[in-house]
C-alpha cells in the first residue's frame, strides 16, 4: 500500500493486525488525514505519516511493518511489543534485506545459508528457544520485539519503543482481579473480527476457558450467536496417559464442562500417530530452524482442520508465562540455578555435539552466558525482597525468553495453514499490569495464578477455576517415541548425512539405546522428553540438509 502527502510517497508492508485501529483513525481524521479504506495498514502507514519513528507506540496489536520513505530516501522496520509476528533482515552495508521469515532473506542471492559457531550454538546450546535479536545464519539478524529499525544512506539506527519497567505496585487483591478481569475481556473483544469467522481454541484449562468465555459473552451482545470451539487430542492417548508432576490430568473431561457450560458448538480434532509423524519435516519448514519436534507439529495439524470452519482464531497462550503458571516459579532449584528454568539439562546435551564441535561452539560456555545476560536486563525494584526478587528475574526471563519461542511456534505453525491466531494475554497493557503486582498476590491464596483466579470468580464454574495447569498436549504413545527413534537412527547409519558433521555417532547412539533417561523426563520446557530429543535430530538433519548449510 502507498500513500503521498505534500509530494512525499510512502510505502508499507505489513503483517499482522491492530485491534485498536477505530481510536487511531479517529485521532488522524482529527489531524486533518483522510481514508480511502476500512483498512488497519492504511491508518498504520498514515500513524507512521503523521508520528514517524514514534508510530508503534500508539499501536494496540501484533505487528511487523515495513515503511519505505521515498522523500527521505529511509527504511523503517518494526515490531511488535511480546514478539508475536516475526521479522528478520540483513544489513550488507550498501543496503538491506528484510523478510518475515528466514528463508525470504535467505532467498536473496548474497546471503548464503551459513552456520558459524554462534549461530550452531543457538540450536544446540539453546535452541528450540533463540536468542533475541538471533537469526542463526551469519549476518542475519532479527528485530527484537518492541524494537524498531530505521535504515538509511548505509546507517542503521535501532531504537526501542517498549520494554518493561518495574513500579511499586500498591493496589489491593481486590482492585487487582478488577484490574485484570477488565484488561482481559476488553482486549478479548477487541480481538474479535466480526466480519470472518472466528473461533476459540478450548483446551478446557484456566486460560482458554477464560478467552472462550469473554468471547461468549461479546457474541451474546452482538446477536451473533454460539462461539465455535475447538480442541485437539490423539487417538488412544486415554490409555496411554499416565499422572506426572508436569501432566496432572488429561483435557478431554475438561473441555466438555467448559463447551457445555458457555453452550459453543464445539468440535474435537484427534490425531493419531502416524499422521503426526510426517509434519515433522512441513513443521520445520514453516519454523526455517529445528523448533520442538510433535510439539510444532501437533498444533500444525490442528490448526489445518480448524482453518476448514475458521479464519481467525483466539488462543489462551501466553497467560502462563504473564501469571507465574509454570512449576519453575515455585521450584527453589529453578529460581536460584544458574541457567533458564526451562532447560536445565545443558550438560546432557553439550554431550552430543562431536570432540572438535563442542570445542568450536561451547555450548554450556554459550548458554551460561545467554542466561546471564538476561538476568542483567532484569529491571529490578529497590527494596524488593529477596524473594520477590527472584521471581521477578523468573517472570523477566519467561516474558522475554521463552514467551518469543512459543509465539513463534504458535505464529508459524498456524500460519503455514492461513489460520491467523491471536493472544489476548499478550495485550501489552494487561503485561504490564501484570508485570508489577507482587508474587504473593500473583499466586493469591497459594494457587498458581491465584490472581487470575480471583478475577475469573463468577466467569467459570469453580471446578474449572480451580483445575491444576496442564500443559499442551501431547501423545503419550510409545509407538510415537518408536517411530521417531527409528530415524535418527537410519540417518546416521547414512555416512552422508548432515548429522554426521555435528553429533557423535556414539552419543547419539547411546542416546538411542537407552531411550534418552540421561536427559530426564523433559529437557526443554514441560514436553520435551525422550521421544522429542529425537525428533528435534531428525528436524536437524532435514533443515541442515535442504537449507544446504555451510558450517564455518
Amino acid at each position: 500500500m502507498a500513500r503521498e502527502r505534500a509530494g512525499a510517497v510512502y510505502v508499507i508492508v505489513h503483517n499482522g493486525e491492530l485491534y485498536n485501529t477505530d481510536e487511531l483513525r479517529r485521532e488522524l481524521i482529527s489531524r486533518g488525514h483522510t481514508f480511502t479504506s476500512r483498512s488497519d495498514t492504511e491508518v498504520l502507514l498514515v500513524s507512521y505519516m503523521e508520528l514517524g519513528s514514534r508510530c508503534p507506540e500508539k499501536l494496540n496489536g501484533i505487528f511487523a511493518f515495513a515503511v519505505w520513505d521515498c522523500a527521505r530516501q529511509t527504511l523503517f522496520l518494526a515490531r511488535d511489543r511480546l514478539g508475536v509476528k516475526p521479522l528478520f533482515y540483513a544489513d550488507r552495508g550498501d543496503y538491506l534485506v528484510f523478510g518475515s521469515e528466514l528463508k525470504a532473506v535467505l532467498a536473496h542471492p548474497h546471503i548464503k545459508p551459513e552456520v558459524d559457531a554462534e549461530g550452531l550454538a543457538e540450536v544446540l546450546a539453546v535452541g528450540p528457544a533463540r536468542t533475541p535479536g538471533h537469526g542463526v545464519f551469519r549476518g542475519v539478524a532479527e528485530i527484537k520485539p518492541g524494537w524498531s529499525l530505521e535504515y538509511g544512506r548505509g546507517v542503521a539506527r535501532h531504537r526501542r519503543h517498549w520494554s518493561l519497567e518495574s513500579h511499586p505496585h500498591t493496589d489491593d487483591a481486590r482492585t487487582n482481579a478488577r484490574r485484570v478481569r477488565e484488561f482481559l475481556e476488553d482486549t478479548a473483544e477487541r480481538q474479535l473480527v466480526p466480519d470472518v469467522p472466528v473461533c476459540t481454541l478450548l483446551s478446557g484449562g484456566l486460560d482458554s476457558s477464560a478467552v472462550t468465555a469473554f468471547a461468549t459473552r461479546a457474541y451474546g451482545r452482538r446477536g451473533l450467536g454460539p462461539v465455535h470451539t475447538f480442541s485437539v487430542d490423539y487417538v488412544d492417548n486415554d490409555l496411554n496417559f499416565r499422572v506426572k508432576r508436569y501432566q496432572p490430568d488429561t483435557d478431554a473431561p475438561w473441555v466438555d464442562r467448559v463447551s457445555g457450560f458457555l453452550g459453543s458448538v464445539h468440535q474435537r480434532v484427534r490425531i493419531d500417530t502416524p499422521e503426526f509423524v510426517e509434519p515433522l519435516d512441513a513443521a520445520v519448514r514453516a519454523r526455517d530452524v529445528p523448533g520442538m519436534a510433535d510439539v510444532d507439529s501437533c498444533p500444525y495439524l490442528f490448526a489445518r482442520h480448524v482453518k476448514r470452519g475458521a479464519t481467525v482464531a483466539v488462543s489462551g497462550g501466553s497467560a502462563d508465562e504473564i501469571f507465574g503458571g509454570y512449576p519453575w516459579f515455585r521450584d527453589q532449584d529453578a529460581l536460584a540455578g544458574d541457567t533458564f528454568p526451562w532447560s536445565r539439562m545443558i550438560s546432557s546435551r553439550a554431550r552430543l555435539p562431536k570432540e572438535e564441535v563442542r570445542r568450536h561452539i561451547r555450548a554450556e560456555e554459550y548458554a551460561r552466558d545467554r542466561y546471564r545476560e538476561a538476568v542483567a536486563e532484569v529491571p529490578r525494584l529497590p527494596g524488593e525482597s529477596p524473594e520477590e526478587a527472584r521471581v521477578r528475574g523468573v517472570s523477566y526471563l519467561n516474558t522475554t525468553r521463552f514467551l518469543p519461542t512459543l509465539l513463534d511456534r504458535k505464529d508459524r505453525m498456524t500460519m503455514a495453514t492461513g489460520l491467523e491466531v491471536r493472544v489476548p494475554y499478550c495485550d501489552h497493557r494487561l503485561v504490564e499490569y501484570a508485570w508489577n503486582i507482587p508474587w504473593t498476590q500473583k499466586s493469591l491464596g497459594g494457587q498458581p495464578k491465584g490472581i487470575l483466579r480471583r478475577a475469573l470468580s463468577g466467569v467459570l464454574p469453580d471446578d474449572v477455576l480451580n483445575r491444576p495447569k496442564s500443559p499442551y498436549p501431547k501423545t503419550h504413545n510409545l509407538a510415537y517415541q518408536t517411530a521417531v527413534r527409528d530415524r535418527p537412527a537410519r540417518i546416521m547409519e547414512d555416512r552422508t548425512s548432515r548429522l554426521h558433521e555435528i553429533v557423535g555417532p556414539a552419543a547419539v547412539g547411546e542416546v538411542l539405546r537407552t531411550d534418552a533417561q540421561a536427559f530426564g523426563s523433559a529437557w526443554f520446557g514441560q514436553l520435551m522428553g525422550p521421544a522429542q530429543l529425537f525428533a528435534y535430530l531428525v528436524q536437524v538433519e532435514t533443515r541442515f540438509r535442504e537449507y544446504k548449510v555451510v558450517l564455518v
